[in-house]
């Protein structure tokens, strides 16, 4: 088991860059600077890991388009192994394509999105594309790729977006399934009914076996050996746009798992990947690579 396995829609983002406000119906603003890059999800999870040098299989839809040439392109450039999901005969974008305004205070997005259910040939894929992964990535509507993975020794990672209808009677089986699922602490509360990370971690425990909540800003809690574990963030890291944070602290979170590190140390350098993110705008603009990620990781450890 030597690589680490993912599926997941591709993200384009464009970015407008250092405008002043947001334009109003019918205003045209000019940005200080514009950008096309790879956005978050799992891609850019795999883009992230393959970085830190492991090798890494993805599984995503990519066309004709021009968006999906650039993302080929850019997914090819970072090493990333590339099985092609989309159906035959397909003619909608099979990428999801969003335009950033960042200003000073935040950012607003316009969203374009491919969503297809996987069909049995998409689900077989998968497997054949997974199979023998030390890790996977979970991808909702693949439950039964996982199944099988799992029972085959494959270790399961889970990480989805925010969901009004969020809840453990959704996604039960997925989040039981895996062997850990990293919600920021906005989602775990509103999954497990509860006013606090602290609390919902404690639920979490209760269906899985390494419950973890990331913190934001504050780093991240984690629960082992009955205690609770808070694993600070990176102070040196200054915030540009957060874009991405979450898929880069995943693909750090892998690392540490692969080369077997405890679950402390690989919560840690997910802190340090998805700090690092944050200091430029773009999802994959700023990252670390093996060795400057060991050696901030040896600057911060506890013990």
């Amino acid at each position: 088991m030597t690589f680490i396995a993912s599926a997941g829609v591709t993200n384009v983002d464009l970015l407008y860059v250092g405008m002043g406000r947001i334009p109003e119906e019918g205003e045209e603003i000019y940005a200080k600077e514009f950008r096309i890059c790879l956005g978050g999800g799992a891609p850019g999870t795999a883009v992230t890991a393959a970085r830190l040098g492991i090798p890494v299989r993805l599984a995503t839809f990519l066309g004709n388009d021009l968006f999906s040439g650039f993302a080929h392109e850019e997914l090819k450039r970072s090493h990333v192994e590339l099985s092609n999901l989309l159906p035959q005969g397909e003619t909608q974008i099979p990428v999801n394509v969003t335009s950033v305004m960042i200003t000073e205070r935040d950012r607003t997005f316009a969203s374009y999105g491919y969503d297809k259910k996987p069909d049995r040939e998409q689900m077989e894929t998968l497997y054949q594309m997974s199979k023998g992964a030390k890790l996977a990535q979970m991808q909702l509507g693949f439950l039964p790729v996982y199944r099988r993975l799992k029972e085959e020794g494959t270790k399961l990672l889970l990480d989805f977006g925010w969901d009004e209808e969020l809840s453990l009677e959704k996604y039960r089986d997925y989040i039981e399934l895996a062997d850990y699922y990293t919600p920021n602490q906005k989602e775990a509360m509103k999954i497990t009914g509860t006013a606090s990370p602290q609390d919902a971690i404690e639920v979490l425990a209760r269906y899985i076996a390494n419950p973890l909540v990331k913190l934001d800003k504050d780093g991240a809690l984690l629960l082992s050996g009955g205690s609770l574990i808070h694993v600070e963030a990176i102070p040196e890291f200054t915030y540009r746009d957060a874009t991405g944070a979450g898929d880069a602290f995943l693909a750090g979170l892998m690392y540490g798992l692969f080369h077997d590190y405890g679950f402390q140390d690989a919560v840690l350098f997910g802190n340090i990947t998805g700090g690092k993110c944050i200091t430029e705008a773009g999802a994959l603009t700023a990252w670390v690579g093996e060795e400057e990620l060991l050696a901030i990781a040896d600057r911060y450890r506890v013990g």
